[in-house]
Order: C-alpha cells, then sequence, then structure tokens
C-alpha cells in the first residue's frame, strides 16, 4: 500500500496517535442519514429532497424563499450532475465515489523534467483553470477511505483502488463571501454550491491534463479519502476550531478537492501561521453555533459520536448535532464561517495587516479590533439581491 505511515504525526492542533484508526464513509453523517435511524427522520429527507425538487411550501423567513432556493439550487447544478450522472449504477461521483468522467491516459508517459518542475506546470495548470489554492502531499493511506458508501446498497463497497498514486495534489476553491455573509440562508448554501460544481470542473479538467500526459490520475472532492488533512500536509492552511482549515489566503472560506497521481511531484511543507495559538483565545465560532456542536475547549482525542474520527487529538465538531440543525433550516448552516475572525477580503491591505496582527503577539489586538468593527456580522439576505441587482446594472 502506498504512503504507509505508523505512529504520531504533529500538525498543528491535529495530532495522530498510537489509537488512530482508519474512517469509514459509511460512518460520514451525511451517509448515516441513509442507513442510520438514530439521526434520520422526515427533516433530514427533507434536507436533501429541497436540492433535488422545488419544495412544496417555501418558508417565508428572509433568505429562505424560493428566490434564495432557486440560487441554492442553480449554484449546485453542474456538481448534481456529475453527482447523478451514474446513480443506477450506485455511484454519486465527487461525493460517494471518485469522478469519473475522464477519457483514458496516454500510452506513454511523458518526459515532466524534474519533480519541481513537474508540481509547478500542474500547479500552474489548476490556477489556469479556476483553482484558487494548490498544494502537493504524499500519498497516506491513513486517510483513505477503508470502505465508499453505496446508497444503493445501503452500506459499504470497496474503495476506489488508489495503490500506486503516490502523489496527490490538494485543490482549493474559494467560497463568495457576500454569499456567507448571509449565513444562515439558503443563499448562503449557494457559496458552497458554487464552490463544489467549479471544484469538479477544476479537478476532471487538471487530472485530464495529468492523463494526457501518460499517467494515472483519480480527481476526488468528497469521496475516496478525507479532505482536511491532506490540505493541510499540502501545506494550504492550518486546522481551526470550528473543524476547516484556515488559510491566509481566504481564511476558512473554501471548499476542497484532490487528485491521487502516480506523476512523481515535489511536495509542499505544512504551513503555521499562527492560527492554532489564535483559536485558542477565540470562541468566536463556539458562540455563535446555534446547534452548541464547537468545543469551547482544548483540543482532545474524545470520540463525540459514530461520525467522529478516532485516534486524532484536535478540536472535534459534533457532526451529529451541526447535522441536525442543517436539516432543521433546510440549508446548510456557515454561521461558523461567517463568524470566523480569519474570513476576510485578503486583497485589502487593511485585512492583510490585521492577519499579520493575528499571526503573531498582537493577536488580542486583532481580536478587538474584529469585535469593535462588528466583524461577522450578518448580511440580510434582502441587502444581498439589493446590492448584486444595482451592481449588475454599473
Amino acid at each position: 500500500m502506498s504512503g504507509s505511515h505508523s505512529g504520531a504525526m504533529e500538525a498543528g492542533d491535529y495530532t495522530v496517535t498510537e489509537r488512530f484508526e482508519r474512517f469509514s464513509q459509511v460512518n460520514d453523517v451525511f451517509s448515516r442519514s441513509a442507513w442510520d435511524d438514530s439521526i434520520r427522520d422526515e427533516s433530514t429527507d427533507r434536507f436533501f429532497a429541497t436540492y433535488r425538487r422545488p419544495l412544496a411550501q417555501w418558508r417565508r423567513a428572509n433568505g429562505f424563499t424560493q428566490r434564495d432556493y432557486a440560487v441554492r439550487n442553480a449554484a449546485w447544478h453542474v456538481a448534481d450532475i456529475f453527482a447523478e450522472m451514474y446513480e443506477d449504477d450506485d455511484r454519486r461521483d465527487g461525493f460517494l465515489s471518485d469522478l469519473s468522467m475522464l477519457r483514458d491516459p496516454a500510452s506513454e508517459k511523458a518526459d515532466v523534467g524534474s519533480a519541481d518542475a513537474a508540481a509547478a506546470d500542474v500547479k500552474a495548470v489548476a490556477h489556469t483553470f479556476g483553482a484558487d489554492l494548490v498544494g502537493v502531499t504524499p500519498a497516506d493511506e491513513r486517510w483513505h477511505y477503508t470502505e465508499r458508501f453505496a446508497a444503493g446498497a445501503g452500506g459499504g463497497v470497496p474503495n476506489v483502488d488508489l495503490d500506486g498514486l503516490d502523489s496527490v495534489v490538494v485543490i482549493g476553491q474559494a467560497m463568495d463571501r457576500d454569499l456567507i455573509r448571509t449565513a444562515p440562508s439558503a443563499l448562503s448554501g449557494a457559496a458552497t454550491g458554487l464552490g463544489y460544481s467549479q471544484d469538479a470542473l477544476v479537478l476532471l479538467a487538471t487530472a485530464q491534463y495529468i492523463r494526457n500526459l501518460g499517467y494515472r490520475a483519480i480527481p476526488s472532492m468528497n469521496d475516496s479519502a478525507l479532505a482536511i488533512p491532506y490540505a493541510l500536509a499540502a501545506g494550504l492552511g492550518e486546522y481551526g476550531r470550528h473543524g476547516m482549515v484556515i488559510t491566509p489566503e481566504l481564511g476558512p472560506r473554501l471548499r476542497l478537492g484532490k487528485i491521487f497521481t502516480d506523476m512523481p511531484l515535489a511536495a509542499d511543507a505544512p504551513k503555521r501561521f499562527g492560527v492554532t495559538e489564535f483559536c485558542q483565545q477565540c470562541d468566536r465560532c463556539v458562540s455563535a453555533c446555534p446547534a452548541k456542536a464547537i468545543p469551547a475547549g482544548e483540543p482532545t482525542e474524545v470520540a463525540l459520536n459514530l461520525s467522529s474520527l478516532r485516534g486524532v487529538r484536535k478540536w472535534s465538531v459534533d457532526g451529529e448535532a451541526c447535522f441536525s440543525y442543517w436539516s432543521k433550516i433546510n440549508s446548510d448552516c456557515a454561521i461558523c464561517v461567517r463568524v470566523c475572525p480569519f474570513n476576510r477580503d485578503y486583497r485589502q491591505r487593511v485585512n492583510r495587516l490585521w492577519l499579520k496582527l493575528a499571526s503573531g503577539r498582537g493577536r488580542k489586538l486583532a481580536l478587538r479590533w474584529h469585535d469593535r468593527s462588528q466583524g461577522g456580522a450578518r448580511l440580510k439576505p434582502v441587502a444581498w439581491w439589493q446590492h448584486r441587482r444595482h451592481s449588475s446594472t454599473v
């Protein structure tokens, strides 16, 4: 098996211990909603149904109207096309199964030069195709699912074969900040859908580039392996209290994808810029979470429930509580992303200055700055519509 490891691995507050157990996709909270009666109910069934067909009744709450859901579902449309293409074969490409709409590799491997040059080329191509962040890391079987979930069978089936694919290209796609600012709302769910739809395009096109050079490449979104530890290892960012990767370019506002390949690629180093130390002083996501799913204390190795990763010391979000709230509001939540102090527009000089403070001894000042400027305040969905209408006519 490629990328076999043992012992502890340190990555900020994401530490693998000797008690580590690989994870089955069957136990992912979204998979469990299809077979586990302890979390499945009418609200979970309705939650998934709203992504596929119009709601029979539309909520009158600001941000949850038919118009808002229309935007959200349209944003998901490209990702859904791939996910639903082979459902009769018990596949959901990009979510339960690897993305498979690819041409065969070239019959002979091209000379791609050194591992450094090959990695630079892959990154350049991925950025050209629309990737916002790209990193490379060696494959690590610990993060590969022991089995994938097959919805039709209602259980586990063999995972995609990743043997011999020793490099992983990790892709980060930005989520629209203004949409996220409307969380919780159906509109904020559009930021997630757009991220996945764009991810599908970038992953497929970049994987096909690699295959056109004669190498194997398997593109993956939420399938095949855990994305967060790969993103940490590939140097995209650090692990945050709210269970997401925080990057210096986008904060926590990104979706992740990955490509497994046998092309020899130079790996990037993990990145440290003070997120762990900042999160130890910050509890904004904890107090804002309506499901009380985000831990307030120090990182622990405790597995909260069946959907928790075992043998990793980290801040662990209660997936059951989180998904239960999603089901109640008929959309994904994203409040923790909205209120995270790292959720800023770093194209602006003032926010790059804030990041410099937050990354060092000025983190307490950065927190006060965030609070006094009402950072993380919700943008009313009606205001989003007004702003978009105005900006589209200018």
